[in-house]
């Protein structure tokens, strides 16, 4: 129960500018106006305001001190219609079970955009990874997956990567799971895994280089010269930074890019590989030379082209949807626009490349792994790449043409679409038992 209350009371991982916003209800006013729009029949409707299942697990854990912290984890399962429930697990200290509930829902509706057999799911520890041992990681990882096992599986839902996890703790998800379920490895349990053990070429850089495609594919329907094109970035991680040289390659200039320390800026441009190094060598982009300091609230507020919130959620609000000057905002994070500011952009003609759109590469070369992983077999990393080209170019394709059907913006017609095709696959299987 302490899960709950504390959903309950505790803010998603949002800035303190983001107020009080929960983001299940977030969720649920998305999904209540997609309804309106098609004509939802209420008991679906109600089938798709709740998620399937939601599991909290009490963790405990021998800290490397000798005291033993009890930490709690989560992991919600929203619908499993077009098939096995796939979403990231995260690591964050102001993870609560809300959040969960609606990023397994936002995977549901990803899913079903970029047209891969998945449903959604999404799990998350409450606790301070920046705080802990690799020791404390590896025992906290494992007695989690061991809480989860029951409820996960290749066949039933293969969890992935999320905000402050990686590679490792994937490894170690696995490991635990093989060795629960059969003493032997099952690499196609968990997706985003080293190289060594699995993962997929290509896997790195997908969300950023999905981005960068659905950039391209909106650039071209606005007539918009990539060549000519400015780009500001919030979030210098991994998606921000594979985005950021993804549509440099496309010929646009990034002129400014922040971090949790702080942003830059230099109208003239800034190389990314430059910045990189920068931010590796130092641990942010914040004194980059040549280039002005600026806050993370004006980096969104200043005039470029292209704005990429690659951060974390509610970043662009009713309080300042009203002063972002550029004309495509593509979001690499997860539910960085409220639906007030949305609509607020949308009448002013900035076109919205939606989360559930804009970082679905992410997903599908997971989906890709998956595949690799049931087969045994493993593809070149063009091969990778060029699957992902086609699958996310008609992502946006279809969402554009649903945009455009209904006169809605795109994170409307994205939910639209991908609702539509979940509620097809809830009738054709109807309700058992």
């Amino acid at each position: 129960m302490s899960g709950q209350s504390r959903g309950s009371t505790t803010t998603s991982t949002s800035t303190s500018t983001a107020g009080a916003i929960n983001p299940f209800e977030v969720a649920l006013k998305q999904l209540d106006e997609a309804a309106k729009l098609i004509n939802l029949d209420a008991g679906l409707h109600q089938v798709l305001a709740h998620p399937k299942r939601v599991l909290t697990v009490s963790i405990p854990v021998r800290m490397d001190n000798g005291e033993v912290k009890v930490f709690t984890g989560f992991r919600s399962q929203h619908n499993d219609a077009r098939g096995p429930y796939k979403g990231g697990i995260r690591y964050h200290p102001q993870v609560t079970v809300d959040e969960v509930k609606a990023l397994s829902m936002w995977m549901t509706w990803k899913c079903a955009i970029a047209d891969i057999p998945y449903g959604g799911g999404k799990g998350g520890i409450i606790c301070n990874p920046k705080e802990m041992s690799d020791g404390e990681l590896e025992r906290m990882t494992r007695r989690y997956a061991y809480g989860i096992a029951d409820i996960i599986g290749p066949m039933t839902d293969i969890p992935a990567p999320d905000v402050y996890t990686g590679g490792k703790e994937m490894a170690w998800i696995m490991d635990t799971y093989s060795a629960l379920k059969g003493n032997y490895v099952q690499p196609e349990v968990i997706t985003g895994k080293p190289l060594a053990i699995g993962g997929s070429l290509g896997r790195n850089e997908a969300t950023g280089r999905g981005l960068s495609f659905t950039v391209r594919e909106a650039a071209k329907r606005l007539k918009v010269n990539m060549k000519s094109a400015t780009v500001a970035v919030q979030g210098f991680g991994n998606a921000g930074q594979f985005a950021s040289q993804l549509v440099e390659e496309q010929g646009a200039k990034v002129i400014a890019a922040s971090d949790s320390k702080g942003g830059v800026y230099n109208k003239a441009g800034i190389s990314v590989s430059a910045l990189r190094k920068h931010k590796e060598k130092t641990g942010s982009v914040t004194g980059f030379a040549g280039a002005k300091s600026i806050s993370n609230e004006e980096l969104l507020e200043i005039e470029c082209t292209i704005l990429i919130p690659a951060a974390l959620e509610n970043q662009i609000t009713g309080r300042n949807a009203g002063k972002i000057k550029a004309k495509i905002v593509a979001e690499a994070a997860n539910g960085p626009t409220t639906p007030e500011a949305d609509d607020i952009l949308y009448k002013n003609g900035i076109l919205t490349i939606p989360d559930i759109l804009a970082n679905g590469g992410g997903v599908t070369v997971s989906y890709f792994e998956w595949l690799q992983n049931l087969r045994r077999e493993y593809w070149t990393e063009d091969e990778v790449n060029q699957r992902l080209d086609r699958n996310i170019t008609k992502a946006f394709s279809d969402v554009y043409e649903t945009h455009e059907k209904y006169r809605v913006n795109m994170r409307k017609a994205s939910t639209l679409l991908a609702v539509n095709r979940v509620v097809e696959a809830i009738k054709i299987r109807g309700l058992w038992p």
